[in-house]
């Protein structure tokens, strides 16, 4: 083996034991209870996608998954405290540098959930379950396109 080759199968191996991403070492791990939160929520909520996608639907499981985001809905939102903008976040500075998007974002979030527990609780219409629940899809994804990294 050349020299380069023995070098580069060094980097290699050196880099992966560096474990890949930052950890969350700071007091109160104020980024891994924000992501944990985020994560929590989500497992409320694919299934719901799932049922959207690919049925049957089920008003009552529904209801019961919506309830379920509901009851998750606050978790995240407690953690983006200043000086929490460090490795391993995926937040963008616009978090802190545009609060009043950021809030208008996350209040689009609560009310399209809010239309989303109403309409659970009140039809057995699958599409109007699908609206309501592509609604809470959208309000996610504009947040993420402005105050998240890939």
């Amino acid at each position: 083996m050349s020299n380069r080759t023995v070098a580069v199968l060094l980097l290699s191996v050196l880099l992966a034991a560096c474990g890949g991403e930052a950890r969350d070492d700071r007091p109160g791990q104020p980024v891994a209870h924000r992501r944990a939160a985020f994560k929590e929520l989500l497992k409320a909520f694919e299934p719901m996608g799932v049922m959207m996608r690919d049925g049957p639907y089920k008003a009552d499981k529904f209801k019961q998954l919506t309830a379920g985001v509901m009851a998750k809905r606050e978790g995240p939102w407690e953690y983006f405290k200043p000086d929490t903008l460090y490795p391993p976040s995926k937040a963008k500075p616009e978090v802190w540098s545009d609060p009043a998007g950021f809030a208008a974002a996350k209040k689009q979030f609560f009310d399209a959930t809010e239309k989303l527990a109403a309409t659970a609780a009140g039809t057995p219409d699958k599409d109007a379950a699908k609206a309501a629940f592509e609604a809470v899809q959208s309000a996610c994804k504009n947040c993420h396109e402005h105050y998240k990294t890939r």
